[in-house]
């Protein structure tokens, strides 16, 4: 049981772990998971909570993760896993029955699991957290208690501190599917011998009073006596999906300009704002002065939001506003305001307001190095990052030698 006991800390650490990190890497995404949820259930009222549910969620799995892996408050690291599977196991399986949402989140968007896949995750999960909560008693500290609980609240700290420094300058790693460097017109194509959607169309006819459905094998194509009433169409099967299917910029006169864009073989910087009235005045007085500042040096700017014409009706300023669906504006970056930079439909630079270079860097004429330089991770968030898993890192590696009785005694 002992070795039991090890494995299952191990992999319920890593995993609670994983998957605490990767929401805090993008807290919004996280954020924009549970309004999906709760436009699902019809709990609408708790959408101005969510990033903050966001934060407790990604904090909660990573600091009982820790606790279970590094040995620092075992015990609540334990209670920590079993309340957080208490909860999760029943709802993904509702989830999975329901399918409300089809991306359960979990792990955030750098795993996409199906709701079903998520269930039988937590299934496998749950065993390994029973075997520890069976075992709990035969934890013992490795430090003294004020020292643990010292150690763990650092530890809560810097976890949070590390999501809101990804919070303001971007993800330290960008899961989503426009990242710089990605090609967007070849990352909407649909490669040869990929699967199509399969669909089954059902044909209602009525004949004496009597509706009856038919298929396209057995209706009747030649029996007059019947009366076509419908046609109900399902999907039966998904087929491939790109990376990108959703982009569009539509033009005042409700013309799709992207294709136009897209094709632009000179620089094109894109302000991103899902709606202008959630972005600070500030923030956006910055984005249109970069707006002159570019057109002046010959290159393309645009402002890209899903703002109603009523509120678009307030600024005045000489722009254009083109209009694109709030929830791909979103997966495009997450920042509000947001800046993309296409090359020919290639993304070569994506800054959030707080990461945004100099506007002076942005001319017709930037050269890779200068790219380069103009897309270097804010140093705040790299150092940061960096300087807090060495620490985490020496906390779990330290955590071995510590009263290395305790660990004989599980």
């Amino acid at each position: 049981m002992k070795i039991l006991r090890i494995v299952s800390s191990i992999i319920v650490g890593i995993v609670f772990m994983f998957s605490g990190i990767v929401k805090a890497i993008d807290p919004l995404g996280t954020a924009y998971k549970f309004n999906d949820y709760f436009q699902a259930f019809n709990l609408g009222f708790l959408k101005p909570v969510s990033l903050i549910l966001a934060v407790i969620l990604f904090t909660a799995e990573f600091i009982s993760g820790f606790a279970v892996l590094s040995g620092y408050r075992r015990k609540e690291g334990i209670w920590g896993v079993m309340i957080l599977m208490i909860i999760f196991t029943p709802l993904t399986l509702i989830l999975a029955l329901t399918n409300p949402v089809s991306d359960c989140g979990c792990f955030g968007d750098a795993i996409h699991l199906t709701n079903w896949q998520t269930f039988w995750k937590n299934v496998v999960l749950i065993i390994f957290t029973i075997i520890l909560f069976a075992g709990r008693k035969k934890a013992r500290n490795i430090l003294t208690p004020v020292s643990e609980w010292m150690v763990i609240s650092a530890v809560i700290i810097m976890f949070v501190g590390f999501a809101a420094l990804n919070l303001r300058y971007l993800q330290i790693i960008d899961f989503l599917p426009y990242k710089t460097g990605v090609n967007i017109p070849e990352a909407m194509k649909i490669p040869e011998g990929m699967p199509a959607d399969e669909y089954k169309s059902t044909f209602i006819y009525e004949k004496d009073g009597v509706r009856k459905e038919f298929t396209l094998e057995n209706y009747p194509a030649d029996d007059t006596t019947w009366k076509f009433i419908d046609q109900l169409t399902v999907l039966v099967k998904k087929g491939y999906v790109p990376p990108i299917h959703d982009f569009s910029i539509t033009a005042p006169d409700g013309q799709d300009i992207a294709e136009q864009v897209l094709a632009s073989p000179g620089y094109t910087l894109i302000m991103i704002s899902s709606k202008l009235k959630d972005a600070d005045p500030s923030d956006l007085s910055k984005g249109f002065e970069l707006g002159v500042h570019c057109m002046a040096s010959g290159m393309g700017f645009l402002v890209l939001t899903a703002s109603g014409s009523d509120e678009l009706s307030r600024y005045n300023n000489g722009f254009t506003f083109y209009t694109g669906d709030e929830t791909t504006l979103k997966t495009i970056v997450r920042s509000n305001p947001g800046y993309l930079l296409l090359n020919h439909g290639k993304i070569v630079g994506k800054w959030s307001s707080a990461s945004l270079p100099p506007k002076g860097e942005f001319s017709a004429s930037m050269t890779p190095s200068q790219l380069k330089k103009m897309n270097r991770k804010s140093p705040v968030l790299a150092y940061y990052t960096l300087t807090v898993s060495v620490i985490i890192i020496a906390l779990l590696i330290s955590s071995l030698f510590f009263k290395r009785k305790a660990f004989s005694e599980i």
